[in-house]
């Protein structure tokens, strides 16, 4: 018999109940696990962001969905292990954001500006975080996408003073991380430490594009599209002509690569 259309949330949490349970449930949902579905949760998201990026708004609907779905699914494994329920993840956001926000739900207690209310949000946190007895940044997600780590980290030292106090200070960090990154390959240095003084570089790269109020991940994504955008036009040009890239010479491509770099000017 097929389910009935959804028109609450209760029909969904009954389809994931369903899905999960050992008497007639999906095999594959039945064998799921918190870290197996945590890779889908994350990989749920960037589609979320990529449609808005797109300003695709019926695939936003349809990935919000696929997305509640995450949430559900993970709700599901709880309650299976006696943790907690799906009412209890909405109860303790509905209890959080009346507690960060004072202003709307308590009298007397107006902000008038976005920067203002930024401020107030993080002295709430720094308040709660004080009363669970953490560090500055030990609540900050170890599986959040490195470079939007990067900056959280940062923000947090920067809330207390540790940070650079101009971006051209961070530029010559990262000038002094670059020369590293080749001093060290000179001195026959291993894939590890390599590694290291990458890793430095970008972190260094990540704080210049925080002193400059840019998202470095939303900066790399562009570039990310930029790089397809213009290889594509190599690609396309050589097949013209006849040719596949891995015949092409590099002046070649390099030359196709700036007549598409000049053509987007």
């Amino acid at each position: 018999m097929a389910s009935p259309p959804a028109t609450d949330i209760s029909t969904l949490l009954d389809i994931m109940r369903r899905l999960r349970d050992p008497d007639g449930g999906c095999p594959w949902d039945l064998e799921q696990t918190f870290a197996t579905i945590a890779p889908y949760t994350v990989e749920e998201a960037y589609e979320v962001a990529g449609a808005i990026e797109e300003e695709n708004w019926p695939a936003l609907k349809d990935e919000l969905g696929d997305f509640l779905f995450q949430v559900v699914f993970h709700a599901q494994m709880a309650k299976e292990r006696g943790l907690f329920e799906f009412d209890d993840v909405v109860t303790a956001i509905v209890e959080k954001m009346i507690r960060r926000h004072p202003h709307v739900f308590a009298e007397n207690a107006r902000i008038e500006s976005a920067a203002a209310q930024t401020v107030a949000w993080e002295e709430h946190k720094k308040k709660e975080r004080a009363e669970k007895a953490m560090g500055l940044l030990d609540d900050v997600p170890r599986a959040l996408p490195a470079l939007l780590r990067a900056v959280k980290l940062q923000k947090r030292a920067a809330s207390v003073g540790f940070d650079w106090d101009s971006a051209p200070k961070v530029v010559e960090k990262i000038a002094e991380e670059a020369h590293e990154i080749v001093e060290a390959q000179a001195k026959g240095a291993d894939a590890a430490k390599l590694e290291e003084e990458v890793g430095d570089l970008l972190f260094a790269v990540a704080n210049l594009a925080r002193h400059l109020k840019i998202d470095p991940e939303t900066a790399l994504r562009a570039a990310n599209a930029k790089f397809v955008r213009r290889f594509s036009h190599i690609e396309k040009t050589l097949a013209a002509r006849g040719v596949k890239p891995g015949d092409a010479t590099l002046d070649e491509m390099e030359a196709l690569w700036q007549d598409a770099k000049n053509g987007e000017r």
